[in-house]
């Protein structure tokens, strides 16, 4: 047995605890910043070249469908407090190859998304400032997250509660210039009613825009695997689950109206910084400070990803779907290294190959099949009563979230189905190994005994 699990506090199960020090503002900066990410910088353009000029509307369907699956996961967060999230709750519900597979889905779509985010800092915000190599940026960029996750819950969020005043600062500056646009005549608000394209009707360009817009919402459902690190989780994540989701509603859709209304859809669609069309179009903001916002709003959501990626590592080798090393704690500090230093490396990896775009379109699947996952999970798990008073979501809300997955998952490509295919089928894979295994231990220790 290691040090860091003979000094850590154990939970009832007999596994290392983590240290409980989020309150219920660190909790709701720690979502606010996840959803509020570096995917609001590019995401508008490709929004409006599948809607047209109405970038609100979609921002504000996926809202309500966001609610749908976060009500779910606030039910089971609160019910069962551990890290490892959906993994977690889909074993419970299902056995260990449904908890793998859901578990294989979030870390695979986690680290790509990491590696993405470390060459998006490397990439054109950066260059704003200095010429370095994409690659060494990235590598130096993700070993630095990687320290400050492992020096501790506590001082990772305070970097991200300062990096998400930050991020809103800057979105709140776009609804502003993009409401001065217009108050001096340059902005059209006739674009505001603009549904569809040349190729799609309104209904069809509506539902296919939400798809790119939920996946701006999904940050929320990282946050479960801090649940464990949270004080009162019963009391303190659905407050702060709700309440920074309906935030970051409400920014997306200001966001959405302000840069639609004051750049023509044409050049928001064009453009790959679509926010710093609306910041040039205004004048008077120098372009490198909105880049410097933009820096601070890649480094946070690849901080916050990195978090939950670790955790569900550490989650899921504590219930033995991943090897046990990967649940050692530092002793003091009580962060889970290993899982953190699993995770980082992998993610170096795609960052240095660039493979990190042939897997990137993949992400909005596999978090669809994990939220339906969720959202049935929620009601086979109402025969186990959980942590006592607990949230409980009304019986609807399960059943519309998996309906809205379900309905999100047809408007995906069929090459992108394909490549998600081949993801779940190693998950599949892997997850039947260690299904197999799990049944193996205890005939095994049966046997011991007889002997």
């Amino acid at each position: 047995m290691s040090i860091a699990r003979e000094q850590a506090p154990e939970t009832a199960s007999g596994g290392p605890a983590l240290k409980q020090a989020l309150t219920t503002p660190l909790l709701y900066f720690f979502i606010l910043g996840d959803v509020l990410g570096a995917g609001v910088y590019v995401l508008v353009g490709q929004i409006a070249s599948d809607v047209g000029g109405a970038v609100w509307a979609p921002l504000l369907v996926a809202l309500v469908l966001a609610m749908l699956t976060a009500a779910s996961y606030a039910e089971l967060a609160t019910k069962y407090p551990r890290a490892g999230g959906a993994s977690h709750y889909a074993t419970r519900a299902f056995g260990p190859f449904a908890g793998f597979l859901a578990g294989f889905c979030m870390l695979a779509a986690g680290i790509v998304s990491v590696a993405a985010l470390a060459r998006g800092f490397g990439g054109d915000y950066l260059s704003a400032f200095v010429s370095l190599p994409v690659g060494l940026v990235a590598v130096v960029f993700l070993a630095l997250l990687a320290l400050l996750n492992a020096r501790g819950i506590k001082e990772s969020t305070r970097a991200n509660a300062v990096a998400t005043v930050i991020e809103v600062g800057g979105l709140v500056l776009i609804v502003v210039l993009g409401a001065w646009l217009l108050l001096r005549g340059d902005g059209d608000p006739g674009r505001l009613t603009r549904l569809g394209t040349a190729d799609k009707g309104a209904a069809t360009a509506l539902l296919s825009g939400s798809v790119l817009a939920y996946y701006s919402f999904v940050g929320f459902e990282t946050s479960v695997n801090v649940a464990e690190e949270t004080r009162d989780p019963r009391r303190s994540y659905p407050r702060a689950l709700f309440g920074a989701l309906a935030t970051a509603g409400a920014v997306y859709v200001l966001v959405g109206i302000a840069a639609s209304a004051a750049v023509p859809t044409g050049r928001l669609v064009a453009s790959s910084g679509p926010l710093l069309e609306v910041v040039k179009e205004a004048g008077g903001v120098p372009v490198r400070l909105f880049s410097a916002i933009a820096l601070v709003a890649v480094a946070n959501g690849a901080l916050l990803t990195g978090i939950m990626a670790s955790r569900l590592a550490f989650g899921m080798a504590r219930d033995g779907l991943l090897p046990a090393p990967l649940a050692a704690v530092l002793p003091g500090r009580r962060t889970p290294w290993a899982a953190i230093a699993a995770t980082t490396v992998p993610a170096m990896v795609l960052a240095l190959t660039g493979s990190v775009a042939t897997l990137a379109s993949t992400l909005v699947l596999l978090l669809l099949v994990v939220f339906l996952m969720v959202n049935i999970a929620v009601l086979v798990l109402r025969r186990d009563p959980g942590e006592e008073r607990h949230f409980r979501a009304p019986t609807v809300l399960p059943v519309l979230g998996a309906a809205s997955c379900v309905l999100l998952a047809t408007q995906i490509e069929g090459r992108v189905w394909l490549r998600g295919l081949v993801v779940l089928a190693v998950g599949a894979l892997l997850g039947a190994v260690t299904a197999v295994r799990g049944a193996r231990r205890p005939r095994a220790k049966a046997a011991g005994s007889r002997r």
